[in-house]
């Protein structure tokens, strides 16, 4: 059980299967997934709605990618934690998702370990 259990988390991604993969990982260490939203528009829409501690966000989707969404999120909480996660891995994409509000970057595949740490440490900071 990780140290922060009870942390909400929302997952962000247009891939059922990597929602479903990130809530396996984190379920078990007693995060608890109050949201899964499969573009930016459904994301901002539930952040606002849900508010949880944690977002787990990837940068290409349709309707909105996760960099905009990110930026509007910031704008109705300037204190979100938005954690990108996605395959597109290059110095670009890193830099863009952290001038956007982002508080980390987690490129695709990742351990599950990878994505644990990076919640516990960005909600630690506070």
């Amino acid at each position: 059980m990780s140290e922060i259990a009870g942390t909400k988390v929302l997952i962000v991604d247009d891939s059922g299967y990597m929602r479903q993969v990130i809530r396996k990982y984190l379920e078990p260490q007693g995060f608890i997934i109050i949201g899964e939203a499969q573009d930016g528009w459904e994301a901002i829409q539930m952040f606002d709605e849900l508010r949880p501690d944690v977002v787990t966000m990837d940068i290409s989707m349709k309707k909105m990618g996760g960099i905009e969404a990110t930026k509007k999120i910031k704008e109705i909480e300037p204190k979100a934690k938005v954690i990108m996660v996605s395959a597109l891995g290059e110095a670009r994409f890193i830099k863009e998702a952290i001038k956007s509000g982002a508080s980390d970057f987690i490129i695709k595949p990742f351990a599950e370990e990878r994505l644990v740490t990076s919640i516990t440490n960005v909600v630690k900071k506070g």
